[in-house]
């Protein structure tokens, strides 16, 4: 009977589901809601998990009755060793396979993005976070909760400093920038003071406001240095994590891989991308620069193919080309 895995990216926003076999098959690629406990807490994680999994083996035909050797599960909100153990905990009372691995999805992207024993992964989505490997096995990652263990960035944290930017330079407690009429017109009003208004009386959707990030980088293109300043300290931040991950590695002289995955990297919004690369040779001169060309779900299935033996050069090929610009059946479980 022919091996099989489940392999699981769990982000904050939606989640990715694969069946495949160590060969690089993929029978099934499902996609649905978030599985994050931060964001629907561990029981619901653990029903949305349930219902994209009996998803993915309908849509691979795979009968009830056959059983799934590995099952890898990378998920945002796995960042604490108590939040691993408690997913671990719950997945294997399910009895969904016989082996089961749980981790932080960021430990997916890194391996999507590399097969390179040592290297560091930084992604900028809606916020930020980063991890390391080293090829001994040592890991390096971060708390990552947020404000509270010291986190910044991202892109909602952008949008809410284009929107703070913009009206401290319209009333003049901040420097003039093209910022404040981008805002303005985006929301189709005269000033960015009639914006905040509408959003305190939720004329306008408070959610609106991370429409805002486009303008920011537009702006900063233009060389609005208000702008400018912003995306400046988001690279810092970056290159910060990047540093600290890769020294506690031991790996800033050392020949290792940097992984920029998340949408505001996966942009390569020009002013942004060119500090970051430049930023992070210069502190780490053999490192090797690349974003994530293919869903980070890939590296969940490659871990999940690693656990059953390492992947073949030819497995690892043929699955990245089985979901290379593949889309997903989207699942209206959960």
């Amino acid at each position: 009977m022919r091996a099989l895995y489940l392999a699981v990216d769990g982000g904050n926003s939606k989640t990715d589901i694969i069946l495949g076999t160590p060969k690089g098959d993929v029978l099934g690629f499902v996609r649905g809601p978030t599985t994050s406990p931060h964001n629907i807490g561990l029981p619901a994680a653990i029903t949305v998990l349930g219902e994209l999994i009996t998803a993915v083996r309908t849509t691979a035909g795979l009968p009830a009755d056959v059983p799934i050797d590995v099952a890898a599960y990378y998920l945002a909100g796995a960042d604490l060793p108590i939040e691993v153990a408690q997913l671990h905990a719950a997945i294997t009372a399910r009895d969904w396979s016989r082996h089961t691995i749980v981790d932080n999805d960021c430990f997916a992207m890194l391996r999507a993005g590399t097969s390179l024993p040592d290297a560091v992964a930084v992604v900028c989505g809606a916020g930020t976070n980063c991890v390391g490997r080293a090829a001994d096995g040592r890991t390096s990652r971060f708390v990552a909760l947020g404000p509270i263990s010291g986190d910044w960035g991202g892109g909602h944290d952008l949008a809410d400093y284009t929107l703070r930017l913009a009206a401290r330079g319209e009333d003049g407690r901040g420097a003039p920038t093209e910022l404040s009429r981008l805002v303005a017109a985006h929301f189709g009003l005269a000033t960015v003071e009639a914006v905040s208004i509408a959003l305190h009386f939720q004329e306008i959707n408070p959610l609106r406001v991370q429409e805002l990030t486009p303008l920011l980088f537009a702006a900063a293109t233009a060389g609005d240095e208000v702008a400018l300043s912003l995306v400046r300290r988001q690279a810092d931040e970056i290159l910060a994590q990047h540093r600290v991950a890769a020294g506690r590695l031991g790996l800033l002289a050392s020949p290792h891989a940097l992984v920029l995955g998340g949408g505001v990297l996966h942009a390569r919004h020009d002013v942004l991308h060119d500090l970051v690369v430049a930023g992070a040779v210069a502190q780490a001169p053999a490192v090797t620069i690349s974003v994530l060309d293919v869903p980070p779900a890939v590296g969940a299935a490659l871990l999940a193919m690693d656990a059953l033996g390492p992947a073949s050069t030819s497995a690892e090929a043929r699955l990245r080309g089985a979901l290379h610009g593949t889309a997903p059946v989207t699942s209206t479980s959960g």
